[in-house]
């Protein structure tokens, strides 16, 4: 988007109509063109400007919107200010705080913060629709090939121990819910008191181990650092929850290398797409063929 489309779209906005206002970019999106708008009376806004063919990643950008509002009921997401899908844009306030990096976790009093914020998420309004990384790296992994995207020949090798963590999580079922599904550091926002969350273009009633597990293995936690981001999340886990979380960390690497690949076919961001997935393939990789992951699934499948 140019400068003065983004300037001409500005001005159709009801919440900016007739205010004078100083914009200014904001880092990070790799599906949104973020700016902050604050404009000559106080008002302090984040725009989110949608890019790209976004169906292929399965965004739903009117169930964004309204679990968006859902996340600010819970307190913990930005209030809404204004919805326009014929301009593609989302208006959320502005909020105060630290964006968080991979190595803020390391902190106990932050990850206390971060797991506060996640667990008010999940005790929250339920969302619009349902996520399931098994349904969605079909979806895409069927877009990758039938499209003839570039895909790592080593990703089929893995089908077989994909559907053995399938039925492991199916054989200990939990109840879901509101969960973002996308929690990377760039996504926590931290006052110094309190821990916001943002972002919710895949969000979905989900698993919550899933949550817990796509923020590990995104901000690189190693093994001590995931078995005291779920006790701060759980207080007193069992041994079922942190194997589900270590588990659900895997789906989530696998599950979103196919992300990557689609975005390295079909993103004119200039940014390597297809090195972001084959990472993350690679690190779930190491997970399907290490020591640990039998004894990981006999422990979720007890679901004890």
């Amino acid at each position: 988007m140019t400068l003065s489309q983004l300037d001409s779209d500005l001005d159709r906005l009801a919440c900016l109509a007739g205010r004078s206002r100083r914009v200014s970019e904001l880092p990070g999106g790799l599906t949104n063109h973020n700016v902050r708008v604050r404009t000559g009376d106080g008002g302090d806004y984040v725009v989110r400007c949608s890019t790209g063919d976004v169906g292929l990643l399965g965004i739903d950008r009117d169930a964004e919107h309204h679990n968006t509002m859902r996340a600010a009921q819970a307190g913990v997401g930005a209030p809404v200010v204004e919805y326009r899908p014929d301009l593609r844009m989302l208006v959320i306030e502005h909020l105060p705080g630290a964006v968080l990096d991979n190595g803020s976790f390391t902190d106990e009093r932050v990850l206390g913060r971060a797991a506060q914020a996640v667990r008010a998420l999940h005790a929250g309004p339920r969302f619009d629709g349902d996520f399931d990384m098994f349904a969605r790296q079909a979806t895409y992994l069927a877009t990758v090939k039938s499209s003839g995207f570039r895909l790592p020949s080593s990703y089929d090798d893995l089908a077989e121990d994909w559907e053995t963590v399938r039925r492991a999580l199916a054989a200990a079922p939990r109840p879901t819910v509101p969960c973002n599904n996308d929690l990377l550091a760039a996504n926590f926002i931290d006052d110094g008191t309190r821990v916001w969350l943002i972002d919710y273009e895949y969000s979905g009633n989900n698993d919550a181990a899933f949550e817990l597990g796509n923020t590990a293995t995104e901000c690189d936690f190693d093994a001590d650092l995931v078995e005291a981001w779920t006790a701060a999340y759980f207080g007193d886990p069992t041994p079922a929850d942190l194997a589900r979380v270590r588990v659900q960390a895997l789906c989530s690497a696998y599950g979103w290398s196919l992300w990557g690949f689609i975005q390295a076919a079909t993103s004119p961001l200039d940014f390597d797409f297809f090195a972001w997935g084959a990472q993350r393939l690679d690190k779930a990789a190491a997970v399907f063929r290490g020591p640990d992951l039998p004894r990981l699934l006999e422990k979720v499948a007890g679901g004890g």
